[in-house]
């Protein structure tokens, strides 16, 4: 018995030596932390930084090589600089570039032309000061590159073209950036169209449908109006959505906002085209007709996408020395997602009383929470649903690889009823055509879609409480 408790003894004391050891050991660990962890630190630091500010540049000025495409092909400058220049027709002057919806970054102006502004002294009819502003890298979104004689040798076109506008702080339409808010003033279509050669599109719509003409592609292009742009129409050949509510039922859609984008998977209006990372790759290639590299074997439907797997177009190969465009993914992407969704003001964008009580409606009756999760405002996952789900009708669902049409984030909706539009008939438009002109429209579209019996007053509060995100 004694022998069997200094045996206990024996163990209990080595187990106590082994636990100090150990304590320790830990405690050196714990201060010590692991080799390099404080270096290692830093360089996650300065990679943040300077993928942030080479993602910036690219969102704002990286063209991928598609000067190729807007400019020798397209011969789009031509039309930009006009006759006098040694282009086609009049040119486009500042205040018909500003009526199509381009923007002028005030940042990348000279205090004297500032001050020429402001008292009048620039010839806003004269298309020689448009060439003036693309020598300044002044008009968002687009590259001017110029011969030796000041003419335009050939243009380009940057993420921020769609997907930035600015706070008109100096005048309509000149202001500083607003990246990732979707500039709902471009009329891309319009300014398409002034292209002197469409050739290039005519062809590749011909592959869908052998009568198109130039005439009939201008129509189309005319017919998307101001903030919208139809990314499938050189997928599918499909112009027009028979089941449109919208007048002249263009198939195109608006422009989305790139801010807010963080934390879930689809990006786009419709299900199943991809990530932030998918959808640069995508309109890098194939909308902005840059120089890269990109696959999707869902593209080869011919029955889908007659014109995608005609011209091979999810089959995109360019040698890595050349590729303009892939290297730059992951830091445009990092840019992306650090854009936060714009804050709306309690008092100004909104009813703080009237929107407490929109959050009780938002999650009950009104079922918005069943889809839109907080505080994402859309779902973890695969955030999409059928056509059938949201009783809509099925078109744009079916233009995309999965039929189908995405939750679609909800933060920062204000900005689409408060807006900076040039034209007031731009201001609103909601869902992925513009549909509805308010949020009490859409509010009220669903309390039918779903049968919800909402009151009037509950459908105010539900809207102030969109505002509120």
């Amino acid at each position: 018995m004694l022998q069997t408790t200094k045996s206990r003894t024996y163990v209990l004391c080595a187990c106590l030596s082994l636990a100090l050891l150990l304590s320790a050991c830990l405690f050196r660990v714990k201060a010590q932390g692991p080799p390099h962890s404080h270096a290692f630190d830093n360089a996650i630091l300065l990679n943040a930084g300077r993928m942030l500010a080479d993602g910036r540049r690219t969102f704002r000025f990286d063209t991928f090589g598609d000067e190729a495409f807007w400019g020798d092909t397209l011969k789009l400058h031509q039309a930009i600089e006009g006759q006098t220049f040694g282009g086609v027709g009049p040119g486009v002057s500042p205040r018909q570039a500003l009526a199509l919806g381009l923007k002028v970054d005030v940042d990348a102006l000279p205090a004297d032309l500032m001050q020429k502004l402001r008292n009048n002294q620039v010839n806003l009819d004269d298309p020689a000061n448009t060439l003036a502003l693309m020598k300044l890298n002044a008009v968002v979104g687009i590259t001017g590159f110029f011969n030796p004689d000041g003419s335009l040798k050939s243009m380009g076109i940057q993420c921020a073209l769609c997907h930035s506008t600015v706070n008109d702080s100096f005048a309509p339409g000149i202001g500083h950036r607003l990246d990732g808010w979707a500039n709902h003033d471009l009329n891309v279509g319009a300014i398409i169209a002034l292209a002197p050669d469409l050739s290039a599109l005519v062809n590749l719509l011909k592959l869908a449908d052998p009568t198109v003409t130039t005439a009939q592609l201008k129509d189309v292009l005319l017919g998307w109006g101001p903030g919208k742009f139809d990314a499938e129409l050189f997928l599918d050949g499909k112009a027009l959505n028979p089941d449109s509510p919208i007048s002249g039922k263009s198939a195109a859609t608006l422009i989305p906002n790139a801010f807010g984008l963080a934390g879930f998977n689809l990006h786009t209006w419709t299900g199943g085209w991809g990530t932030v990372t998918y959808w640069n790759a995508f309109v890098a290639n194939i909308e902005m007709h840059g120089k890269g590299t990109f696959f999707d074997e869902r593209l080869d439907n011919a029955i889908q996408f007659p014109i995608a797997a005609a011209a091979g177009l999810g089959h995109l190969k360019t040698d890595p020395d050349s590729d303009l465009i892939t290297k730059k993914l992951p830091a445009l992407q990092f840019y992306q997602l650090a854009i936060p969704a714009p804050k709306p003001t309690p008092g100004v964008d909104f009813d703080p009383a009237a929107a407490a009580r929109g959050d009780e409606l938002f999650g009950g009756k009104a079922q918005c929470g069943n889809c839109h999760i907080e505080p994402l405002w859309t779902e973890p996952g695969w955030n999409t649903h059928k056509p059938e789900d949201i009783k809509i009708e099925r078109f744009q669902a079916d233009r995309s690889p999965d039929h189908s049409y995405k939750t679609m984030n909800l933060a920062g909706l204000f900005v689409r009823e408060r807006g900076l539009f040039m034209d007031p008939a731009n201001k609103g438009r909601f869902y992925h055509d513009g549909r509805f002109k308010t949020l009490r429209d859409v509010v009220d579209s669903y309390n039918v879609r779903l049968n919800l019996g909402l009151t009037d007053q509950e459908k105010s509060d539900i809207v102030e409480y969109l505002k509120s995100l």
